[in-house]
């Protein structure tokens, strides 16, 4: 029974993928576990199975398995040291592949909260698992392991499906209909007609037939459906990387906090590839990582995070904010952060329409990098967001061309990124140009350019076109409820016009820093008018707005009551805007272990994290 056959030989690590854990550290976890025998052929857990307890191998092999239109095949191999799981571990999810025992041996089986405790005394542990448990999730997102798709790249509805996992960050395959020659004869031996798709396959066995959001993030466990009838401290719109600051700091001076996104949390961030200049990370850190890392802190100290969930209504109540959603559900809070940030601008260009489902794309992370690994593309925009696209999608790509309307590459893009890509030898820049036509029956072939100071065209191949050009404000859900400047970002603080009809409270003691022209209601981050458009700016203005709105409720204008003592605040109301900077320095915690689930198991980090100083 011990016998190993070529393909179970062990798996090398892969960038701190598969770490072996130090005898010291398996003797640690030792005294909170479960030592137990395995047999060759025993299933220790099938995808879609939610897992409860964390892994040790003591000693033989375990192989990884996915499940590939029907077959499963091995796709890694673990021996002794090592510990099995990815980030589903943290967060609840259900795994998205199985593990079998290659031979027999002895397994260390760690419950979640056990852990928990453990790592909460090591801090290097921790950060270890965690690390490997990120590097881990990109790997099984680059070779496509995991949720099945099928159906037509053609459609919207697949379009949309393949959009939400990959912003979601989910590993995910399409299967084609249109260019898979094996996709007919597997619909066949599911029992499915082409009307039915497209199909979302979890676990190889479940299946959704045309999902909804909904049902793929219920499935994926993703939603955590908050009661019709719930009211919580403070309600978060948007998981950007404002609306998790705000979340992160709320939750962890123990406010009772809802955190909602309509699509996925990250925000625009998350799609950047690498975000070199984001202080404390001289390596550079990428957007995705930025935001799992953040999404854990959040569900540490206790937040409840809701995906998809999208906010189409704002309106005061007696009791806080009232925010009513596309489901028809309401939720209101004693406050609302509003930071449902930006969406990118779309190109409007001669031929775009029919090419859009297949070959144009508004984001550039590995998902999009995958398809035009041997072909080249074609990038418009002249910002950060374009410049960290076109250097990620140069490690991947044969050739990249850059279309900048701007007359220098520096006009609206940091220097560390110019110099980077006027070096980069895939990448072409044309600089004072514009795209005005693309090519292509049914993927793109080709992008017609023009040079604003001649006039003449020009043809780039291109297999794939991502655009940068701007965004802007996703405030159509406020429906006049607040301010908005006259480009639609949300007006607050100082800039409120202060019209007739404002709420009587503002009019007797102004507007505070941050707060809407609505009384607790606060914006943040892209969405908010005057805000600088950075991830470090949209994060620092998030924990403000929980300084302020303690600074609110301390001063007993009907807010939630709460012990002042807990940030620092003396109880006075000096947050207007005659004193604007009037706002508590209190610090969250810098850890970026895990979090603690929603049913109150405690968080994987120090459990002295929810001190006032965390």
């Amino acid at each position: 029974m011990n016998d190993v056959s070529p393909e179970h030989q062990e798996t090398p690590d892969i960038n701190g993928a598969y770490p072996r854990l130090s005898s010291s550290d398996v003797q640690r976890l030792l005294a909170h576990g479960e030592l137990r025998r395995m047999s060759a052929g025993e299933v220790l857990f099938s995808a879609g199975e939610v897992v409860s307890d964390f892994i040790v191998i003591c000693s033989g092999l375990v192989a990884i398995l996915d499940n590939d239109e029907g077959q499963e095949h091995v796709i890694r191999v673990h021996g002794t040291g090592r510990f099995l799981g990815d980030l589903g571990l943290l967060e609840g999810q259900p795994v998205l592949y199985s593990a079998r025992a290659a031979t027999d041996g002895e397994l260390l089986a760690v419950p979640f909260d056990a852990l928990v405790k453990t790592v909460s005394r090591d801090q290097m542990l921790g950060e270890e698992i965690l690390k490997a448990y990120l590097i881990r999730r990109l790997l099984l997102v680059e070779s496509g392991t995991g949720i099945r798709i099928i159906g037509s790249c053609y459609t919207p509805e697949t379009r949309r499906l393949l959009e939400f996992t990959a912003r979601n960050r989910l590993p995910h395959r399409l299967i084609d209909l249109d260019k898979d020659a094996s996709a007919e004869s597997f619909l066949q031996k599911l029992g499915v007609t082409v009307d039915e798709t497209p199909l979302v396959i979890v676990g190889g066995r479940h299946v959704l037939r045309n999902p909804s959001l909904d049902e793929v993030a219920g499935a994926l466990g993703l939603r955590a459906e908050p009661a019709r009838t719930a009211s919580y401290n403070l309600l978060v719109i948007g998981a950007g990387p404002a609306g998790l600051a705000a979340t992160v700091y709320a939750a962890s001076d123990g406010l009772d906090v809802l955190l909602v996104d309509a699509f996925a949390p990250g925000g625009q961030a998350a799609t950047s590839s690498l975000i070199e200049n984001y202080l404390g990370f001289p390596a550079g850190i990428s957007g995705a990582e930025l935001a799992e890392r953040a999404i854990l802190q959040t569900r540490k100290f206790g937040a409840t995070l809701t995906v998809p969930a999208e906010a189409t209504s704002l309106r005061g109540a007696a009791d806080g904010v009232t925010v009513g959603f596309g489901d028809g559900r309401e939720v209101t809070a004693s406050a609302a952060v509003i930071a449902s940030g930006v969406k990118y601008r779309r190109l409007v260009v001669e031929g775009i329409e029919k090419l859009e489902p297949s070959s144009v794309y508004y984001a550039a992370t590995v998902h999009e990098a995958s398809v035009c690994r041997a072909d080249p593309v074609a990038l418009v925009g002249g910002g950060n967001s374009a410049g960290q696209a076109a250097l990620f999608l140069a490690s991947h790509s044969p050739s990249v061309t850059l279309v900048v309307r701007e007359e220098t590459l520096s006009e609206n893009m940091s220097r560390y990124l110019t110099t980077q890509i006027e070096q980069h030898h895939r990448i072409e820049v044309l600089l004072h140009s514009e795209v005005v036509r693309v090519e292509g029956e049914g993927v793109l072939t080709a992008v017609t350019v023009v040079n604003n100071h001649t006039g003449q065209l020009s043809e780039i191949p291109a297999r794939a076109l991502f655009v940068f050009i701007g965004a802007s404000p996703h405030t159509g859900w406020l429906s006049g409820a607040v301010d908005l400047d006259d480009r639609g970002y949300v007006l607050t603080g100082a800039d409120v016009r202060l019209k007739s009809g404002a709420a009587p409270a503002l009019r007797r003691r102004g507007v505070r820093h941050l707060e809407t022209s609505m009384p607790r209601v606060f914006a943040v981050g892209d969405v908010r008018s005057g805000s600088v458009k950075r991830v470090t700016s949209a994060m620092g203005e998030g924990a403000m707005s929980i300084g302020t709105i303690h600074q609110y409720l301390a001063g007993g204008h009907g807010l939630l009551a709460t012990d002042s003592s807990a940030t620092g605040n003396s109880g006075s109301d000096n947050s207007t805007i005659e004193n604007p900077q009037a706002l508590n320095n209190q610090e969250v915690s810098p850890c970026l272990s895990t979090r603690s689930p929603s049913d109150g198991k405690p968080s994987f980090s120090e459990e002295a994290s929810r001190s006032p100083s965390a």
